[in-house]
């Protein structure tokens, strides 16, 4: 199996976006459905999703990334 994607914003921001999101542990890549489906997809089973896209900086993404911690150790009751 092999996938081909062209990386957004551009190779060394989504690599350390990617990395910084915990790289392989949990990665999809779909081509089949996009990032409203998926967002939805999250909400229905209160998942976390970061998405790496034309509009990632790492400064907000790691900002998301805190954000998030905080939020879902809220919702699971601390």
């Amino acid at each position: 199996a092999r996938a081909v994607w062209r990386p957004a914003p551009d190779l060394r921001t989504s690599t350390e976006a990617w990395l910084t999101a915990g790289g392989p542990h949990h990665t999809v890549l779909s081509s089949a459905i996009g990032a409203e489906e998926l967002t939805d997809l999250a909400d229905i089973l209160g998942t976390e999703l970061l998405l790496i896209d034309q509009d990632t900086s790492i400064r907000r993404f790691t900002q998301e990334i805190r954000w998030n911690q905080a939020y879902y150790r809220l919702a699971r009751g601390l």
